[in-house]
């Protein structure tokens, strides 16, 4: 076993024994979902950084910008940066208000049982295949420093992730957020420095590229460019992994400024990939796979003990983003479906139930990263499936009193049949914004069609 690998090993397993740790305090379900609403500013902080900051935003974003030039930092950590930001503003102090335990209770608080289980079904898949993006980015490291196969690797990640998901809760996953919070950063300033030194000041480097590798214009007209920042937008701000991480927040003000602070520092430390990703040109000017960038570049240019640093940065990355993106879900199906059925449950059964539902999501992630071809890929579907339904009946909820069960029931159903059909079958250019466009208009022609039938059933009863 190799000195990257051993690190690596004996990393995971001490992010594991925090998890036990701290599991200890857990008695039920709302525990684990909740951390007993405990987490202060500098909790919710690195918990929303740490969460999104995934795999994806290092290897993925510094491959696109390598590939594209600026225009590929336009997802990430531009789009997903301002979402989050958008959330600390309008949406997180409403939410934490609520005193939800997950963000479906929103929805059947607003609308009702069934529009809150729907819910959880449409946003699932979404979640599952931010999963197993994660383990397949957590697979591919542990073959590239190892004798494993892709395949091997990818089963030994998925193992390791269920175990440390199912035993941890949101405190648990809090604390290590933290931890791991700072690896990254460290990791990345560190690889970022050296490449500095080795291709001279950003200035310098900046002013070696061609004009074109510098805009942010896409491929594309207004629609297209469109298409390409609401996915990432609308599918940050309902998503449960980073709604689950401010309900636990002690206060709404705490809830919404370490929002924010998070936002700031998913921008802050997003810089450094685009930088590696601009300057990756210079430095490895023949590369077969983008994605393999940000890796190659440590591999080549860092020392084997900053390289250890710097590959459980990426490790980090990975297993903050898949816990939450099994823990997330799991409370959700367990909290507002399945229990529901059982209504007499104790507190411990419902809090082995969470775990069990954890571990069944983690089987399913695991399945689909085997599958997959890309990380990049499974990331793309796993920020649009399902949510531009749930955009337009979270913002039309929470801020208006347009539209009931009806209305949310067409729009959701609308959004992900319209967006679904358009990707697969139709091949369009542009889904989700029709996706978007459909839920929009069936929300608010059913909420337009019910206040009419009233009024019309209204008159008909005056004498």
């Amino acid at each position: 076993m190799n000195l990257v690998l051993a690190a690596l090993l004996g990393y995971v397993l001490l992010q594991f024994a925090i998890g036990v740790w701290f599991s200890r305090r857990m008695a039920t379900d709302t525990d684990y979902i909740l951390a007993g609403r405990r987490l202060g500013i500098g909790l919710v902080t690195f918990s929303v950084f740490s969460t999104f900051f995934g795999a994806e935003a290092i290897v993925a974003t510094g491959g696109s910008v390598y590939e594209k030039g600026a225009s590929g930092a336009l997802v990430d950590p531009v789009s997903y940066g301002m979402a989050i930001l958008l959330v600390a503003l309008f949406f997180a102090a409403r939410l934490r208000r609520a005193n939800l335990v997950t963000f479906a209770d929103f929805f059947r608080q607003r609308y009702s049982e069934g529009v809150e289980r729907l819910v959880v079904l449409v946003l699932l898949p979404g979640s599952i295949l931010w999963a197993a993006a994660q383990i397949r980015a957590f697979g591919q490291i542990l073959s590239a420093n190892s004798a494993l196969s892709l395949t091997m690797a990818i089963s030994i990640a998925a193992l390791l992730v269920a175990a440390y998901s199912v035993i941890g809760g949101l405190l648990a996953d809090a604390v290590t957020d933290f931890i791991q919070g700072l690896v990254v950063m460290a990791g990345l300033v560190i690889l970022g420095v050296v490449i500095i030194g080795q291709t001279g000041t950003p200035g310098e480097v900046l002013a070696k590229l061609e004009p074109g590798r510098l805009s942010l214009q896409l491929d594309g007209g207004v629609i297209e460019f469109l298409e390409t920042v609401l996915v990432p937008v609308c599918g940050t701000i309902v998503a449960v992994e980073l709604v689950s991480r401010f309900l636990g927040a002690r206060t709404p003000k705490d809830a919404a400024v370490g929002t924010a602070i998070g936002a700031g520092l998913y921008l802050l430390v997003g810089t450094i990939p685009v930088y590696l990703g601009l300057a990756g040109p210079i430095l490895l000017p023949t590369l077969d796979d983008p994605e393999q960038l940000v890796p190659k570049l440590a591999e080549a240019y860092l020392t084997p003990a900053l390289h250890v640093v710097f590959t459980g940065a990426i490790v980090s990355a990975i297993l903050s983003a898949v816990h939450a993106a099994l823990h997330a879900p799991a409370a959700q199906v367990a909290h507002n479906v399945v229990i529901k059925f059982r209504p007499g449950m104790g507190g411990k059964t419902r809090l082995w139930l969470v775990r069990g539902t954890v571990a069944g999501l983690a089987v399913v992630g695991y399945l689909l990263a085997l599958t997959s071809e890309t990380i990049k890929g499974l990331v793309e579907i796993a920020s649009a499936f399902g949510s531009a339904g749930v955009f337009v009946v979270t913002v039309l909820g929470l801020f208006t009193n347009i539209g009931g069960v009806p209305s949310a029931y067409a729009a959701i159903v609308s959004g992900v049949t319209v967006w679904a059909a358009g990707r697969f079958v139709l091949h369009m250019d542009t889904p989700y914004i029709a996706g978007l466009v459909a839920a929009l208009v069936s929300y608010l022609l059913m909420a337009f069609m019910l206040r009419r039938t009233k009024n019309l059933v209204a008159s008909a009863s005056d004498p």
